[in-house]
């Protein structure tokens, strides 16, 4: 039961772990989601109450990395607005299509993100050109559909986005990641919307997940600032690929 106080405690202490891994690495879900679970909530309902619940995740993000956010408001925005509405029709699609066939493809999406994050600094080399003419349309339909992916699923959202940026932006991988944290909550606002008007929104679950994942987002993204960047992007390349591999087996077995 949600309402039991230890439950409620490690769905807390959930939600720093998600915090956490989701500010460094974009692996948020990978903590939340499979707690819910834990807790007793079927699939369905876990899944969009940890879609509400990580905008805690997105607002203690953005609180701890506000020197890196600055001076990126003019690509912020529409890379915000565009990830906002997929992220609203990603929410559609899972309350009114199976999941089977997406379940499936998620691996190979995740895999492949892992792959493009680590190989991102040689393929921002062949970007740069579209960079410095701002938001190149390429950018814009694969943020859409990322964040499509996003409202729908979301675990490893954050890593296919960083993939993304890295490849098109040359900047300090902080900067990067706090703008991914930025852009793949956007995804999630409008999604978490939808989800509070199914009524399938465990809210004392949602709650718990929520306040864990504020002080850990906040504490992931200071904790960016000081980490080299090479050997971050390296590992989350390898977390991913190791997500990938799990829910491929568990899509495919």
């Amino acid at each position: 039961m949600i309402s039991d106080p230890a439950t409620f405690l490690l769905l807390v202490l959930a939600g720093v772990g998600a915090g956490l891994t989701g500010a460094t690495a974009g692996l948020a879900s990978l903590v939340s989601y499979p707690a819910l679970l834990a807790a007793g909530l079927p699939p369905v309902v876990a899944n969009v109450t940890n879609t509400v619940a990580m905008l805690g995740t997105t607002a203690g993000a953005a609180a701890g990395a506000r020197p890196e956010l600055a001076g990126q408001r003019a690509r912020l925005v529409p890379l915000c607005l565009i990830t906002t509405v997929g992220g609203a029709a990603g929410g559609l699609v899972l309350l009114f299509t199976p999941s089977d066939a997406f379940t499936a493809i998620v691996p190979w999406l995740i895999g492949g993100a892992a792959v493009v994050l680590m190989a991102g600094p040689r393929l921002r080399r062949l970007a740069e050109a579209a960079e410095h003419h701002g938001l190149s349309p390429a950018t814009g339909v694969a943020a859409f559909f990322i964040g499509v992916y996003g409202g729908y699923f979301g675990a490893a959202a954050g890593v296919l986005m960083l993939a993304l940026l890295v490849s098109v932006w040359s900047q300090p991988l902080a900067r990067t990641n706090a703008a991914k944290n930025l852009v793949t909550g956007s995804a999630n606002f409008l999604a978490a919307i939808v989800f509070a008007c199914t009524g399938k929104v465990v809210w004392l679950a949602a709650l718990a997940v929520c306040l864990g994942s504020l002080g850990g987002s906040w504490l992931g993204s200071t904790l960016v600032r000081h980490l080299p960047a090479t050997p971050l992007r390296i590992g989350i390349g390898l977390a991913g690929l190791g997500l990938a591999v799990v829910l491929g087996w568990q899509a495919y077995a």
